[in-house]
């Protein structure tokens, strides 16, 4: 009896322990409350369907997690993987080599009139790659405050770089902490290539996300991945310097944004929303608990198969799933010539389809 005494006394003590660690040891986030809107169910323009399970992949093996996607004036097509390398494909996917690398996470890319790869690099910052692949630093830093996690680009016609700066607070290894964190430290910028300026466009976002300049150059959107919206900025007209919500209560996590030129932003979400986080957003203290638990016990993309095209009001116009994830948690999307090139947060190839 006394054994079992003292084994129950020590389990007691591990308990106890355990319950303080859970409740009271300190973590890196200063939760807010936020409801989030009701999910919408998928219905009618979200209906469930398998028109990504055609997907074909190029470049299998040659690197993970190609995020996002460029397609040069030759056909050419360039990737971003993990490991920092940029590798470039032949149109069809053949013959993959290190066209940069950039020793950081490469994770938004974009051609400039002159032909130079503009990267926004969530460990470097802002960067522009020469065709033979040098690399020049445009931009670390916006107002004293650091980029912590320089990440979607896109070019206006008058040459002025959007980009986004998905958190001053978290690195890129601490977007779940952001996310749980649902604080607004997120930073939609723009670099002025003649001035060598990065001026601050829209600040308060939830983690910043995705960028795609308007066919007609009147606005920029930004992606809020925390919030499940797309915000717009007007760059000209009459609302020249307001923002507003382009699409909102979005089903699922949206990531990537980018335009076709002429009628269509392709949205990448890359997980359908999940209840338990929706269910834990309102609740604060119980997120820093939460955020003691090992990573493998975080809450995690799920693999799903999910674009939306969007027209130049914000409504659904495409809307193309895989529930088998044939090609999974897609980042983002990019239309060239009657195709559409796919990145991913987790596939170790780009994937392709005939624009519907």
């Amino acid at each position: 009896m006394k054994t079992w005494h003292k084994v129950l006394i020590g389990l007691g003590a591990i308990v106890g322990l355990l319950l303080i660690y859970l409740l009271f040891w300190p973590v890196a986030i200063d939760p807010a409350a936020w409801t989030p809107p009701e999910a919408p169910a998928l219905t009618g323009v979200y209906e469930p369907n398998t028109r990504l399970a055609s997907v074909e992949r190029l470049g299998t093996g040659v690197g993970v997690g190609p995020e996002d996607v460029a397609v040069d004036e030759q056909g050419r097509i360039y990737s971003g993987m993990e490991d920092g390398r940029i590798m470039r494909f032949q149109p069809d996917g053949s013959q993959p080599e290190v066209f940069a690398d950039t020793g950081g996470r490469p994770l938004g890319l974009h051609f400039d009139a002159a032909g130079n790869l503009v990267v926004g690099d969530a460990l470097k910052g802002l960067l522009s790659i020469a065709p033979d692949g040098s690399i020049t630093v445009l931009s670390t830093e916006q107002g004293g405050v650091p980029f912590r996690c320089t990440d979607d680009v896109d070019i206006a016609t008058d040459g002025n770089i959007y980009f986004s700066d998905a958190s001053f607070k978290f690195g890129l290894g601490g977007y779940t902490a952001d996310l749980m964190e649902h604080r607004p430290n997120g930073r939609l910028l723009a670099y002025d290539p003649t001035t060598k300026a990065t001026r601050l466009v829209l600040d308060n976002l939830y983690f910043a996300n995705g960028v795609a300049v308007s066919p007609d150059q009147s606005f920029v959107l930004v992606v809020e991945t925390g919030t499940y919206r797309v915000q717009r900025y007007w760059l000209t007209g009459p609302r020249q310097g307001e923002s507003e919500v382009f699409i909102d209560n979005l089903p699922g996590f949206p990531d990537g944004i980018s335009c076709n030129g002429k009628d269509t932003f392709w949205l990448a979400l890359v997980s359908p929303r999940k209840p338990d986080v929706d269910a834990l957003l309102p609740q604060p203290f119980l997120r820093k608990i939460i955020m003691r638990l090992p990573e493998a016990m975080l809450p995690a993309a799920e693999n799903y198969g999910f674009i939306l095209g969007l027209d130049v009001d914000g409504r659904v116009i495409h809307n193309l799933q895989d529930p088998s994830a044939s090609y999974a948690q897609i980042t983002s999307v990019q239309e060239h010539e009657g195709m559409l090139y796919l990145g991913s947060l987790v596939e170790d190839a780009i994937g392709r389809l005939p624009v519907p």
